[in-house]
Formats: C-alpha cells, sequence, structure tokens
C-alpha cells in the first residue's frame, strides 16, 4: 500500500503529542483513531486538540467550520479492536523503552501483515524497539517535534530491520501531511535532538561560568542564531558566511567549547527539584499565575507568523 492510498490511521497514545499528531492527520482528511488506555487520558486530549484547533482559527489556518469537520473524523477510544484493521498505527505513549517493547509485543501480531507500523520515540534506539515487533521491516522511527501541528520537520528513522519501502511509505506519507520530513539513521538522538542538545549544553556552560544570564542567551538565540537558523542550515550558513572565516573561528573557539558528558548540575537540580517548566510551574523560568498558558499562546503565535513568512507560499 502506498501513503496516498491509506484513509485511516490509529495513533496510539493521547499525550500531548498524540493529541497533536491525531488533529495533524485528521486535518489532511484521513480519519484517526485516537487510542488510549484510559478515558481521562482521552478527555484531556480532546481538550488540547480543541484549543490548538482555537489558534489556528484565531491565525487564519482554520476555518470554524473546517476545525468542525476535522474533530468529526477523530474517534477517542480504549478499546484496543482498532489495531486489527489499521492501514498505519503511530505510537507515542510513555518514553520509556520497556514500556514501548511491551507495547509493540502486544500490538504487532494483531494488526494486518501489511500494516505500518511507526514509533514517535524523541531518540530510544530503533532497532532496540524493533525486536519486540512482529515483522519489523514494517518498523520505522517518525519523530515529530514539538508542537507537531504547527514544526514542520519530520524525521524518518530507519532501524536495523526497517525496509527500504517502510521508510518511503512514511517518507511520503509526511509529504501528504504538509510536512518537511528528512531520512535519518539510528543513532542516539537522531539529528534534531542531537543538534539541540549540543547547544543547550553549550548554554548551560555558559550560564553557569557566569559569562551571561538566561535572558541573554534566549535573547542571543531569539534575536540572532534562531532567525538565520529558521532560513538556513549549518551548512548553508557557514557557505554564506565563508567557509574561510568558519575555519579561523573554529581553530580557536573548538577548544574553548562545552564537552562535558555528565549532565550539568543546573539542570540536574531543576528536575530533582521538579521545577519541570510549564507543566510544573516554574522551571528556569516562572510561570506562576496564569504565565504558563500565556507562554504557550505565545509561542504556537509566534511559530505560526514565522512558519507563514517562510512557507505558506509552498502550500
Amino acid at each position: 500500500m502506498k501513503a496516498a492510498e491509506i484513509s485511516g490511521v490509529v495513533v496510539a497514545g493521547a499525550g500531548t503529542m498524540g493529541a497533536s499528531l491525531a488533529q495533524i492527520f485528521a486535518q489532511r482528511g484521513l480519519r484517526v483513531k485516537l487510542w488510549n488506555r484510559s478515558r481521562e487520558g482521552l478527555d484531556r486530549a480532546q481538550a488540547l486538540i480543541k484549543s490548538n484547533q482555537a489558534a489556528l482559527v484565531s491565525a487564519g489556518r482554520l476555518t470554524e467550520a473546517g476545525s468542525q469537520e476535522l474533530t468529526g473524523r477523530i474517534t477517542a477510544q480504549t478499546d484496543e479492536s482498532c489495531f486489527s484493521d489499521a492501514d498505519f498505527i503511530i505510537e507515542s505513549i510513555a518514553e520509556n523503552l520497556e514500556v514501548k517493547q511491551a507495547f509493540f509485543r502486544q500490538i504487532s501480531p494483531v494488526v494486518p501483515d501489511d500494516c505500518v507500523i511507526a514509533t514517535n520515540t524523541s531518540g530510544l534506539p530503533i532497532s532496540a524497539l524493533g525486536t519486540s515487533v512482529y515483522k519489523p521491516e514494517r518498523f520505522v522511527g517518525m519523530h515529530w517535534i514539538n508542537p507537531p501541528h504547527l514544526i514542520p520537520l519530520v524525521e524518518v528513522v530507519s532501524g536495523g530491520e526497517t525496509a527500504r519501502e517502510t521508510a518511503d511509505f512514511v517518507y511520503d506519507l509526511a509529504l501528504r501531511l504538509g510536512k518537511k520530513p528528512i531520512r535519518v539513521k539510528d543513532i542516539p538522538g537522531f539529528v534534531l535532538n542531537r543538534l539541540q542538545l549540543a547547544v543547550f549544553r553549550e548554554a548551560l556552560s555558559i550560564v553557569e561560568s557566569g559569562a551571561a544570564g538566561l535572558e541573554d542567551i534566549d535573547g542571543a538565540m531569539k534575536y540572532g542564531l534562531g532567525l538565520r537558523y529558521a532560513c538556513l542550515g549549518p551548512f548553508e550558513t557557514v557557505d554564506l558566511g565563508g567557509v574561510d572565516v568558519f575555519y579561523k573561528i573554529a581553530s580557536y573557539l573548538f577548544d574553548d567549547l562545552e564537552n562535558r558528558g555528565d549532565v550539568p548540575d543546573m539542570l540536574k537540580s531543576l528536575y530533582e527539584n521538579g521545577c519541570l517548566g510549564v507543566k510544573s510551574g516554574r522551571g528556569f523560568y516562572d510561570y506562576a499565575g496564569g504565565k504558563a498558558e500565556k507562554a504557550v499562546k505565545d509561542r504556537d503565535r509566534r511559530i505560526i507568523r514565522v512558519t507563514d513568512a517562510l512557507f505558506k507560499d509552498e502550500e
């Protein structure tokens, strides 16, 4: 079966990512079965979908009528019978190797033999997860970036047993959904998270050294590097800036960059004290008193504006 031929999908897991994935597939006309073990999780997912759609309607990305049609294509259920006739399944349950493996051992033998099974893991080894999948050649990573209904990138990650046609199917499906897929081999963290964590490690190091504060570093990204990287990749940036220039900077700066292999104390302390960011009301910044909801809305509004400016003409 080709990506253009499927009419329905199953999204397994109704957390933040799963809810948004259901919305994405439904927005492109596909029927979606959103599965979760608990009804409470499904209720939260439906509320999140409603909130996401309101932001898109407000931005002119979606009409009220289109929003209602989208909602009508999503069926929320806890019954595992939804897997038995699936054309495509994307898993987005807890980011835990054993939990995901148990899920794949349970559902992969009961789905149709030609059903493609994908995982939205952020960095767990695809090959390790694939050992729990019946017919692992049809198993592949399909890593979305939060918030997935706004960020175009999708990483298509092939494990050791992934068939080429399986990776091609998911790549083509991402294109059908209006996304920007890239192909990645099964390395820890794939591409985006390796780049993201390299920047984050250096940012933490700069703060801990006292050379700059949180707001200064966030400002350097938001008002400088982030704008450049929204338009150009690192290799394009070097070509435009001059290989000779970057060679000379690298010759004296690389040796001074952070390369520690453990988790920095600043991040460890926040985690151990339950300061988990927006979800807990405090992280590197304070989100008490309604600041959390405002932060999410501001993020979404800005991402919509940037992606509209860069990609709207391509739609």
